[in-house]
């Protein structure tokens, strides 16, 4: 199989289309990779060291508050598009997979005008705005969510699920020990993005002291920007702070509570092992997605959607307190999670590959 995959800009991106790199190398040992990204984002840098052929092209996304600076970026638009045809034509795969950002457009409808055999994945419970332009000229949509297939044709729309979400539940459970954590204790882990967050920085501050006089233990990943600013703080012996995990989700395997954002990768990750959580949905977040993400979680009681304004002491310690203490509330949302989470996304989204190249041009 020869495949070109698309996707760029953030980890609820990029992480699902590597995903489908590696499961695609699994079933295929003689496969062919080639990567589209973007030239200034993380993905530029991440897929050239994973050793994955990889092409560059510029783009940016459309500004939403002023349509006068579209103006280039459809200038760009036009030059993503003759240059991903170029691209397309000399791999000359037998098909093209978009998993998301705005690198996804251009690259999509330059494949669709070549006539080649197009599959996209949708991450998010609400499609983002390329994937809602190119759905129409794809061959087959693959979605995380079930919600998300009310939003595409529903004769070439399937629910796979997340791919990232396979991968995590074959991924090794970490030794607490590792992480200087007590392996008898429950673990809540805290964090906001893998940059972490100004205003919620400030909010967490001030949960800090109320975790003194309890039983779990707390780690709170910051993002690098923040870490510096917790360091002049006086932090309970149940308390730790680091700036990042590299290891992050062999740790939230032995986690028993995250107080999290609700992006994609989030969702993925927490259904895929069924892990109870309190969701904050970013409000600054494109169509405010990140709410509706969480909400068709809370809606089918695998989490606490708790918004960024009434995140406070009292709320969050209530809430912890209510999942973590009463094993029946603990024991459902714990269910609830696992009944959304697909643990065989990627191989399903492979079987979907599969057929795409071998079926007839509708």
């Amino acid at each position: 199989m020869k495949a070109i995959i698309c996707a760029g800009g953030t980890g609820g991106h990029v992480f699902p289309a590597l995903a489908i790199i590696n499961k695609i190398k699994e079933k295929d040992s003689l496969s062919r990779i080639l990567y589209i990204g973007t030239t200034d984002r993380m993905e530029k840098d991440l897929i050239p060291k994973l050793g994955i052929p990889y092409e560059g092209i510029e783009m940016e996304g459309i500004s939403r508050k002023n349509i006068f600076k579209n103006i280039p970026i459809f200038i760009k638009y036009k030059k993503a598009v003759k240059r991903a045809k170029k691209i397309i034509k000399e791999f000359n795969p037998d098909i093209v997979i978009g998993v998301g950002g705005y690198i996804t457009a251009p690259v999509m409808i330059a494949a669709h005008k070549l006539k080649y055999k197009t599959m996209i994945h949708e991450q998010n419970s609400v499609p983002g705005v390329s994937n809602k332009l190119i759905a129409k000229y794809a061959d087959r949509v693959c979605v995380s969510l079930p919600n998300t297939l009310s939003y595409f044709d529903k004769e070439k729309t399937v629910y796979t699920g997340n791919p990232r979400s396979e991968e995590i539940i074959s991924t090794k459970v970490a030794n607490k020990k590792d992480f200087g954590l007590m392996e008898n204790k429950k673990l809540v882990m805290i964090v906001m993005g893998s940059l972490g967050s100004t205003t919620m920085t400030k909010k967490i501050k001030e949960l800090i002291p109320a975790f003194n006089i309890k039983d779990y233990q707390v780690i709170i990943i910051t993002g690098e920007n923040y870490y510096d600013s917790f360091k002049s703080m006086n932090l309970p012996k149940n308390v730790a702070v680091v700036p990042f995990l590299e290891n992050f989700i062999q740790l939230l395997k032995k986690t028993d509570l995250i107080i999290s954002r609700a992006g994609a990768s989030t969702i993925s990750e927490i259904t895929a092992i069924g892990l109870p959580s309190i969701l904050v949905p970013s409000p600054y977040v494109t169509a405010n997605h990140q709410y509706l993400n969480a909400k068709e979680l809370e809606e089918n009681g695998a989490t606490k959607l708790i918004n960024e304004e009434d995140f406070s002491m009292n709320i969050v310690i209530s809430a912890i307190d209510e999942i973590l203490m009463n094993r029946e509330v603990y024991d459902k949302m714990k269910r609830n999670a696992l009944k959304l989470g697909v643990k065989d996304s990627a191989t399903r989204f492979y079987e979907e590959i599969k057929k795409v190249i071998k079926e007839d041009r509708r």
